[in-house]
């Protein structure tokens, strides 16, 4: 059963989107059997920094184009659809999905387009991967730019997590009902159960915090799946971590697609290391609430 399940993986129908999703370029690859729909700049600068977006839980990488494309003619930028995802094949229902696996297969895309190192933007589940991916590979995490990272104790138990998506979903833009819906379905109740019960028990801030890079976390205050600020304030004030953390005024969970303009803003100047400010041309408004140096860093650095 499982062998066939996988050899109707390998062999369905590639299906490129009828009309391109946004400008940048959209293809398949094929990484360790599985087929890989992803999108990337068309024309990166020559030496750019490669700047990877990793969806969330039950989603294709569609939501996080606004601000990937805004970000296309920065960076060489890549926005895959991670296997059992959007258009990507899965593996058989036996091997399942994890956030360690995960991590696994978002290494395997890089090596697969030649990339040795890379700074991951992940958004919600995204960010708990780019977590594993720096436990496992951290010498090809550049640095990691987590939005809304979910998971831990403030999500559980699974039911409270289930109230605080509906919550959420009445305070995203309308028009992201047109872009995740069909993924959802896609991905199914019974990976969606199973998969939002790992992510409930991941404890996203205290993994994160041990990252080895420079991090940019970005919270909106009107997110109820993430803690209070002052909570987050809490931790970071008492780690060994180079970490920025932002407040944004008016955003819920999905900050990659409500405000991509204010979220491009800000990962150009962290990626610069120059202060965050808010972009006044934007929805929402940037707050840093934690600037934290931690004694990787030089003195002279601050």
């Amino acid at each position: 059963m499982a062998s066939t399940e996988a050899a109707s993986n390998r062999h369905r129908e590639r299906k490129t989107p009828k009309r391109p999703q946004s400008k940048l370029a959209e293809h398949w690859t094929n990484v360790d059997g599985l087929d890989v729909f992803y999108r990337e700049s068309p024309a990166p600068p020559p030496g750019a920094p490669v700047v990877m977006h990793v969806h969330g839980f039950g989603l294709s990488g569609h939501y996080l184009l606004p601000t990937a494309e805004l970000l296309a003619d920065d960076f060489h930028t890549l926005v895959p659809d991670l296997p059992g995802f959007g258009r990507s094949a899965r593996r058989s229902r036996s091997e399942g999905l994890t956030l360690g696996s995960l991590a696994e297969a978002a290494a395997r895309f890089l090596d697969d387009r030649g990339i040795e190192k890379a700074t991951l933007v992940g958004n919600s589940m995204g960010c708990p991967v780019i977590c594993e991916f720096g436990h496992h590979f951290p010498d090809r995490l550049e640095r990691a730019i987590l939005v809304s990272p979910a998971g831990g104790y403030h999500n559980q138990p699974l039911a409270r997590a289930m109230v605080q998506l509906a919550r959420d979903g009445g305070r995203e833009p309308k028009r992201m009902v047109r872009v995740a819906a069909p993924d959802y379905l896609k991905f199914g109740v019974a990976s969606t159960v199973k998969m939002f019960g790992a992510l409930t028990r991941y404890p996203t801030l205290e993994r994160l915090l041990s990252l080895p890079v420079p991090i940019l976390a970005v919270i909106g205050d009107r997110d109820p799946l993430m803690p209070d600020p002052a909570r987050v304030h809490e931790v970071v004030a008492h780690v060994d971590t180079d970490v920025i953390v932002v407040v944004m005024e008016g955003a819920a969970h999905a900050i990659n697609f409500s405000h991509p303009g204010e979220l491009a803003h800000i990962i150009r100047q962290f990626m610069a290391d120059e202060p965050i400010t808010d972009d006044p041309d934007s929805p929402g408004e940037t707050k840093v609430i934690e600037l934290h140096r931690g004694a990787r860093r030089d003195d002279s650095d601050d």
